[in-house]
């Protein structure tokens, strides 16, 4: 089965700590590159995430964010270091004394000193669990989101293909009468030199032009590349490094297939193949 590399899935659900939001899109990329955002709750369980994502997913880049916005029914605590206020508001009496004209302790300054407000502690293990069924679901859909959009690559592919092979068809069935044409071309000209040439040697150089024109080996290549292509598509691992590398061996032919023509309508084909591979190749990019 072909997946693409890019998608994208939301899901929102109401749990104990809030209501919670998981975001993932995916661009393509040469390898697996994830990425989070994640609440501050969750940073210790980033590579527990990390694993599970790169358990069904192998190639692309994947940003997954999850947000987490507490319920106006979750109490927060606010919970005062009282240890740390004491002694904050000692050395602010001493500096009273020392500084008579300074203005007084502002109450919320001290609030807002390192460490006097005390976060209240979250239990991790059920947090990361309502979170990893969030990011299940919607690493699911990101999942179904690849294969559908796989499967038009697919089609795609499958309707090129099936033009290469009847342009290689279509070569093949022409070339004899490619070949002729330019034998007689050839008798023609040495005609029109009115000299007496050796017809052994004349036709061995006919037979030497035959053979620098001859494609078959070309169309034989062309050929067994598709077969490799479709036997690609239906393959259960990821395949779109091997579909590139197949993409430029098909150029690879179609390129010489045009050197050697020796009429208008083959290069005409030539050109035409390039664009169809050329027209797979861009969509492959895509291709997990």
């Amino acid at each position: 089965m072909l997946n693409s590399m890019t998608g994208f899935a939301r899901e929102t659900a109401e749990t104990a700590f809030g209501t919670m939001t998981c975001e993932m899109r995916a661009v393509n990329h040469r390898y697996l590159d994830v990425q989070f955002r994640l609440p501050e709750e969750l940073r210790a369980k980033e590579l527990d995430l990390r694993n599970r994502i790169s358990g069904s997913l192998k190639r692309g880049k994947i940003e997954c964010s999850i947000y987490l916005k507490r319920g106006g029914g979750h109490k927060e605590e606010l919970n005062l270091n009282e240890m740390l206020v004491a002694q904050i508001a000692a050395r602010a009496a001493e500096i009273s004394k020392l500084l008579p004209d300074s203005q007084p302790l502002d109450p919320f300054d001290v609030l807002r000193w390192p460490g006097v407000v005390a976060e209240p502690e979250v239990d991790m293990e059920p947090l990361f669990a309502e979170s990893l069924a969030l990011m299940e679901k919607v690493l699911l859909a990101m999942v179904d989101m690849r294969a559908s959009e796989g499967d038009r690559i697919v089609g795609m592919i499958e309707a090129r293909l099936a033009e290469i092979l009847s342009i290689a068809s279509s070569v093949r069935k022409r070339m004899p009468i490619v070949l002729d044409a330019v034998r007689a071309r050839q008798k023609d000209r040495i005609d029109k030199l009115d000299i007496d040439a050796d017809p052994t040697r004349l036709e061995t150089e006919l037979a030497l032009i035959a053979q620098k024109l001859d494609v078959d080996e070309e169309l034989d290549r062309l050929d067994s590349h598709v077969s490799e292509v479709r036997a690609a598509l239906v393959d259960d691992e990821p395949v779109g490094r091997r579909l590139d590398f197949l993409m430029q061996e098909l150029n690879r032919e179609a390129n010489t297939l045009g050197s050697k023509s020796a009429d208008s309508d083959t290069t005409k084909s030539a050109v035409d193949l390039k664009v169809l591979i050329e027209q797979m190749r861009e969509q492959i990019q895509n291709v997990e």
